[in-house]
């Protein structure tokens, strides 16, 4: 039993220990060039405009939602695409119930007008 297990605790040495010579060798190879810009908590070469205490719109957020709402149910169907013969009616039913339960929230949405952005 201990034999199966020797095998991942040598992989698991030989990746911190890879880890952490990369991680030395950079910090001792690479140039160090410290400026004031480089020091700043953005590095776009602007100044930062406002404080970071800023509020952000809400509708910000509703957006970041429905990209997270659209980004699953991506992720949902793609299985169900790999396996749809399989499934039959059922399974061709229950996605398009999927989909119309999405599409009545994107329209609920968009006709509230969370979309447009000024």
């Amino acid at each position: 039993m201990t034999r199966e297990y020797l095998t991942l605790l040598l992989l698991l040495v030989f990746v911190v220990a890879n880890a952490v010579v990369m991680l030395g060798l950079s910090q001792l190879v690479s140039p160090q060039r410290p400026t004031a810009v480089k020091q700043t908590p953005y590095e776009s070469g602007m100044p930062p405009l406002g404080g970071t205490r800023e509020r952000f719109s809400v509708k910000f957020y509703l957006v970041a939602m429905l990209f997270i709402v659209f980004d699953i149910e991506t992720v949902f169907m793609v299985p169900w695409a790999a396996i749809f013969r399989s499934l039959g009616l059922f399974g061709y039913v229950e996605m398009a119930v999927f989909v119309l339960i999405l599409a009545v929230g994107l329209a609920y949405v968009w006709k509230r007008g969370a979309l447009e952005w000024e």
